[in-house]
């Protein structure tokens, strides 16, 4: 019973700590806005240190690697517009998923299209990281 009515009692203070969908969605937003800025300093916080990107070619990216094309100009994203983008929260994990109309260069080559999209964040040390991000090309 102690622990029952210990829970109902932390219920608020832990609903009123832990961010809402919404802000969850502000920070996945960051991770477009920051990418259509060329922005990898702004970006690195954002990422885990072990972040790994599967593209919709099914090639493999580390934050390293990613953020260094981002930051030398060899990766350019000229749009990036997402659409029903959904947020499922998990304790300290969060799933958003959504499709994304995308186009730029990378590795010199125009690219373009619609995808969809899944992104793994957790909370670690008082902030929320991206661990994964994962695309597959719409047929």
């Amino acid at each position: 019973m102690k622990n029952v009515l210990f829970a109902l009692l932390l219920a608020p203070v832990l609903a009123l700590a832990a961010p809402s969908s919404d802000e969850l969605l502000q920070l996945d937003a960051r991770w477009n806005e920051y990418r259509l800025k060329g922005d990898a300093k702004a970006l690195a916080p954002l990422l885990a240190d072990d972040w790994m990107l599967t593209h919709s070619d099914g090639k493999v990216e580390y934050k390293t690697g990613y953020l260094a094309k981002l930051g030398t100009g060899s990766r350019i994203n000229t749009s990036i517009t997402n659409e029903d983008v959904k947020v499922r929260r998990y304790g300290d994990m969060a799933v958003i998923t959504g499709a994304s109309v995308q186009s730029g260069i990378g590795d010199g080559k125009p690219f373009s299209g619609k995808f969809r999209f899944t992104r793994v964040w957790i909370h670690r040390d008082g902030q929320w990281l991206m661990t994964t991000s994962h695309s597959s090309r719409f047929p």
